[in-house]
């Protein structure tokens, strides 16, 4: 049993992908101790290793926060699932695998914000550093000797084969690598699969330090309180369970907080930091006030069609079930070993060839109706960079309680515009002609919905997260005061106390978040390390711009 207080030269809380990497590279170190603490359970379960498991991991309370939206008007007043990885690797055990570093421009809106060496050139050689690219690649942009391997799509299917060909006539070029010189495109997902397993950020970065004699890892360690000494943070206590004593470690250098856009803030309030009134709501002394905690949530909002087809899809079942574990078995491409989302598009969501504003997700299976189940193309789109913003808040000072999460998503009238515009848009692509021999009929949004009005009604009342909360702890100058931490991720006001997380996000990127999550962590090792950071990549900015033809007015 562990002593009840111990001393590590770092304490980092939480699992997911950003402490994982962070454990790794201080471990690497050599010189420091580490103590990372995970609320969840080790990561051994089947359901967290092979792919297809995603459909029921995220629904198992001992793996998920099974967190939800609150009520919302513009989202039909839904709880919306929102659920988060709890887990040795976080949401990367249990999401969809899809690898998406997003546009060159949103890392350089984070340095034009004030961030010193968050622009995209700076935070390239990051990106390569975790991944390890398989196939052919432009090494100006791709990293090939990472941890984490990053994977194409090894499963094709006529239906995606007809979207892609149909999206590229109607002007959306095609896009063999996305997180290379140019985002906008059509094609197939890359993501963190191999030999038909999935890589998690435990599997990639925890595994290999795991017996390392400078690292302890404490699964079902719930995080109660980070500890002060005035200003300065000493610690962290924890309980191994509701009911259960509380235990103690201590940091000699920084307690690192990686837990999540929905976690990292709370934990934060209910230790004394954050904005005045809550903490007063909440009954816990102010020991530093600090507005921007927990404001500034964002995500991606999902708008998602449900499309009647021709021929087989993907079998979930019986003897086609069967037949695909015995391919997976056999190392062969197998429906087991897939992400759930195979093809992606960027476009624009008036005129497919002009600036992308919406990303096109698309997956095959089957759908289930009360009369029947039927085959179907599952196609959906959201918003890049959505206006609409909202908050984390603790409702208590218990920590097992969850958090009230708002994304306030649709509450901006442009994010209104795009959810229609984007509708519009994928009945264009659905209606081509590369698709029609496949095609039996749109069951959702349906024939009924037509013009504007039943189109954001639609928007309302079927949207989805996209599972990329951001943005509750954000990075900024402190002149700013909606900032949480500097661009060293150093906390405003306090000592030795960072954030790692998607929470420094000042605003969500054009893409799925855990590949950013990735950088962030690899960039902040070497600011907690007090390394130089790696040298600034040079590229060809023009590359990276999508030309408009001919845009569609308003």
């Amino acid at each position: 049993m562990p002593a009840e207080t111990e001393v590590f030269d770092y304490v980092i809380v939480g699992a997911g992908a950003a402490g994982c990497v962070v454990a790794n590279r201080l471990v690497a170190a050599e010189d420091c101790t580490v103590c990372l603490l995970e609320a969840g359970p080790p990561d051994y379960s089947v359901f967290l290793r092979i792919p297809a498991g995603v459909y029921k991991a995220a629904s198992i309370p001992k793996f998920a926060w099974q967190f939800e939206t609150e009520p919302n008007p513009a989202t039909a007043n839904r709880a919306i699932p929102i659920p988060q990885g709890k887990t040795l690797g976080g949401s990367t055990a249990i999401n969809g695998m899809n690898y998406v570093r997003g546009h060159y421009d949103d890392f350089d809106s984070w340095a034009r914000q004030g961030n010193r060496g968050w622009g995209y050139a700076d935070v390239l050689p990051y990106f390569k550093r975790s991944e390890r690219r398989t196939g052919t690649c432009d090494t100006t942009y791709r990293g090939l000797e990472g941890p984490l391997p990053i994977t194409d799509c090894d499963w094709q299917h006529p239906l995606c084969e007809s979207f892609i060909e149909a999206a590229h006539n109607l002007g959306l070029p095609r896009n063999s690598d996305y997180n290379g010189a140019r985002q906008a495109g059509v094609g197939y997902y890359q993501r963190y699969i191999e030999n038909g397993w999935r890589i998690s950020a435990a599997r990639a970065f925890l595994r290999p330090i795991a017996k390392k004699k400078n690292l302890e890892i404490r699964t079902g360690a719930q995080a109660t309180a980070v500890l002060f000494e005035g200003k300065r943070a000493i610690g962290v206590r924890y309980v191994q369970g509701p009911g259960r004593p509380a235990r103690k470690v201590k940091a000699r250098r920084e307690v690192i907080l990686t837990a999540g856009a929905a976690n990292t803030p709370k934990l934060l309030q209910i230790s004394g930091v954050g904005p005045p009134a809550l903490l007063a709501d909440l009954g816990v002394p102010v020991l530093h006030e600090l507005p921007g905690v927990g404001q500034n949530l964002q995500d991606h909002y999902m708008i998602h069609f449900i499309v009647r087809v021709n021929g087989k899809t993907i079998s979930g079942r019986g003897f086609g079930l069967l037949r695909e574990g015995t391919k997976w078995l056999l190392g062969r491409p197998s429906v087991l070993a897939l992400s759930p989302s195979l093809v992606y598009g960027f476009a624009n969501s008036r005129d497919l060839s002009s600036t992308p504003d919406v990303q096109i997700d698309v997956s095959i299976g089957n759908y289930s109706n009360l009369q029947e189940r039927f085959p179907v193309l599952k196609p959906g789109f959201y918003q890049l960079r959505p206006h609409s913003t909202g908050f984390v808040r603790a409702c208590s000072p218990d920590p097992f309680r969850a958090p009230i999460i708002q994304p306030n998503f649709l509450v901006d009238e442009r994010d209104q515009r795009v959810a229609v515009d984007g509708i519009r848009m994928m009945r264009r692509l659905l209606d081509a002609p590369e698709l029609q021999p496949l095609y039996r009929g749109e069951e959702m949004p349906g024939p009924s919905v037509t013009n504007d009005s039943e189109c954001l009604e639609y928007a309302r009342e079927a949207g989805l997260t996209s599972y990329h909360p951001c943005g509750t702890c954000q990075m900024g100058p402190q002149d700013n005061p909606a900032s949480v931490v500097d661009d060293q991720l150093r906390v405003h006001g306090l000592e030795n106390l960072r954030i790692a997380d998607a929470s420094i996000m000042p605003a969500v990127p054009s893409a799925n978040t855990s590949a950013a999550v990735f950088m962030i962590a690899e960039k902040a090792a070497d600011m907690i390390l007090g390394r130089h950071p790696l040298p600034a990549m040079h590229y060809d900015p023009s590359d990276q711009v999508q030309r408009p033809k001919s845009a569609v007015q308003a």
